[in-house]
């Protein structure tokens, strides 16, 4: 029997998917360096990630087995997963063409497809094989997890090394797991039939309910919309610079950097370095830069605006000369 979507579970991947817009959008402020925040490093932050791709898999699974817990629908199952395919696909192609190395190789997508196939199964069995099922996967990495595993053809796996950088790495153990886990808990949900019909009835009561649950009700269009949308924003914000861009923060740290090493005092090395940036911003020597970076005369240019921000921003103590 087809299974009716619950407004309920729609509502929790819309809070799956704002908690991952907050997560997203901090990652992005890192990355054009507005923020300092370890995104990509803090424990807390890596926590925070975590929960969310275990949540959007767990309820992966508890709408697989809400779909087929009374027969496999073969016919939806299959465009879903190749909706699903195809949608990975594009977000691998779009983070090679952003990030290169750094691509999503194996990502939530992935391992939502994935799960898929390795979950469907068991929506036919008791919850107890689902559950066991999710134990062992979560567990595998501790046990089965070695060297012959390591290299990017592997990776799918999360039981080696897979010697690349990704911004988003989901393999399947442990992460099929939580998968599995969903479908015992959609299983168990089915049987329980108190709980299933308070599941039914639910509505949201806000309009914010109401804009979550229509969010879940679209979450691949979401995920797929809002990292563009997000990413676009504050690149078109750097453009005209409203905050720094990538490369303007990058200038600044290395060029900070070698100036204190020549040993001028921090703060003014900042300042210098800032003058010279906002100098070449000014006149267009910056975006030249950007687009030939190892033009001989527009380094000497950049070097020119750079000596006279020095001898603007420094300041000689008593007795000594201004550092030249």
């Amino acid at each position: 029997m087809t299974q009716r979507r619950l407004p309920l579970l729609d509502a929790l991947r819309g809070i799956a998917l704002l908690a991952m817009g907050i997560y997203h959008l901090s990652w992005d402020l890192l990355w054009f360096g507005v923020v300092d925040w370890p995104v990509d490093t803090g424990m807390g932050w890596r926590a925070f990630a975590a929960a969310i791709a275990a949540t959007f898999l767990f309820l992966a699974g508890v709408s697989l087995s809400l779909a087929h817990g009374g027969g496999i629908r073969w016919r939806p199952f299959w465009r879903r997963l190749l909706v699903i395919v195809a949608a990975a696909a594009a977000v691998s192609a779009g983070t090679w063409y952003v990030l290169g190395d750094g691509m999503v190789r194996f990502g939530i997508l992935h391992a939502i497809a994935a799960s898929s196939l390795v979950a469907l199964p068991f929506t036919r069995l008791h919850p107890a094989a689902a559950a066991l099922a999710g134990a062992g996967v979560l567990a595998l990495p501790a046990l089965a997890a070695g060297p012959a595993f390591d290299g990017p053809l592997w990776l799918w796996t999360g039981l080696g090394d897979p010697g690349v950088a990704s911004v988003d790495y989901v393999p399947l153990a442990p992460w099929t797991g939580a998968t599995l886990l969903g479908v015992a808990a959609g299983l168990l949900l089915q049987r329980a039939r108190p709980l299933m019909m308070l599941a039914r009835r639910w509505q949201p009561g806000s309009r914010a309910g109401r804009l979550g649950v229509l969010a879940g009700r679209h979450s691949l269009a979401v995920y797929l919309l809002h990292q563009p949308v997000l990413f676009g924003s504050l690149w078109l914000l750097a453009a005209v610079h409203l905050i720094p861009d990538r490369a303007s923060t990058d200038f600044l740290d290395n060029c900070s950097l070698t100036c204190a090493v020549s040993g001028v005092d921090e703060a003014d090395c900042r300042a210098i370095c800032r003058c010279t940036l906002t100098a070449m911003q000014a006149d267009g020597l910056w975006s030249n830069l950007l687009r030939d970076p190892d033009n001989l005369s527009l380094r000497e240019d950049m070097n020119l605006r750079h000596q006279t921000c020095v001898l603007g921003e420094t300041r000689p103590a008593q007795g000594q000369t201004p550092a030249r």
